[in-house]
């Protein structure tokens, strides 16, 4: 059976800092491609950061790009997504995904190519 369970989020204000984790069960993360998405009430889930495990390579949206770090920890078969100088407009909830196998990395970034879901956490920046 394949869980993924999400971890880390919480309030914060603007400014500050989350580390957001997604543990795998049941499923090898090390050669998928795994990603984050962010979901407001009433519109659609948008891709965050993305990576393929299998050789390190990465997307993000543009919106996070320079505060954002998708990481893997094989030892743990753990996928992470280090927040930095959050901003209000990054509130939300977050959900991590998995997909295999290996597809072009412009569609990375895109909700409906991927398999597994973890449940969401919610992540609010104010303050």
């Amino acid at each position: 059976q394949v869980r993924l369970v999400s971890s880390g989020g919480g309030s914060v204000q603007p400014g500050g800092s989350l580390t957001l984790s997604c543990e795998a069960s049941g499923y090898d993360l090390s050669r998928a491609i795994t990603g984050w998405f962010r979901q407001d009430p009433g519109k659609e889930r948008e891709g965050v950061a993305a990576r393929y495990n299998a050789n390190g390579r990465t997307a993000y949206a543009d919106s996070v790009k320079g505060r954002f770090d998708i990481s893997y920890d094989s030892s743990t078969n753990t996928l992470n997504l280090q927040m930095n100088s959050l901003k209000s407009e990054d509130t939300g909830l977050y959900y991590c995904a998995a997909k295999l196998p290996w597809i072009p990395e412009h569609r990375w970034l895109q909700s409906d190519i991927y398999n597994y879901w973890g449940q969401g956490v919610q992540v609010t920046v104010s303050g």
